[in-house]
């Protein structure tokens, strides 16, 4: 029989918690923002914390920042669409034949080598999920950050900074 874990201070880094919180946070945005049109041609300039994404947005308003957290919020829940499935997996492909021949031409051929390429590429794969998921976790603290960001400028906007609070 198993035994339910307790949360120790380390699973708060876990992806589970990262996405719970994203999650969290874009659904409590949702339902504070009631009119999301009052956020167009809000530059999001204005707020220190937020000035940060106006470089990796087209419009770099307010409005086109909830949609993108909204949109974010569907791939996690229902997954990422085909195309850009499809572009990350020729991505992944590009990655993954780099990786492979480079430790292809630098190994012997002998019948022990195999086993050790199978470790070499099993560590590979190891330090790839680990690059990945750290980038994973750090974005959707980031894209928590601003969510939670966007609701505090949205009550601010319409004038209700103290409700709720």
């Amino acid at each position: 029989m198993m035994m339910p874990l307790s949360e120790t201070p380390n699973q708060k880094n876990s992806l589970f918690n990262a996405m719970n919180r994203f999650m969290s946070a874009v659904n409590n945005m949702d339902q504070t923002i009631m009119v999301p049109s009052l956020l167009r041609d809000v530059p999001l300039d204005e707020d220190q914390e937020m000035s940060s994404m106006k470089s990796d947005m087209d419009e770099g308003d307010m409005y086109s920042y909830y949609q993108l957290l909204k949109s974010i919020r569907m791939d996690i829940e229902w997954g990422v669409r085909c195309a850009a499935a499809d572009e990350m997996r020729k991505e992944s492909m590009k990655i993954t034949r780099s990786h492979s021949s480079a430790s292809t031409s630098s190994s012997s051929s002998s019948a022990s080598s195999s086993s050790e390429e199978e470790d070499e590429e099993d560590e590979d794969l190891k330090k790839q999920f680990q690059f990945h998921l750290t980038g994973l976790q750090g974005v959707l603290s980031k894209l928590t950050q601003q969510a939670n960001c966007l609701t505090k400028r949205y009550k601010k906007e319409v004038g209700i900074g103290g409700w709720g609070q």
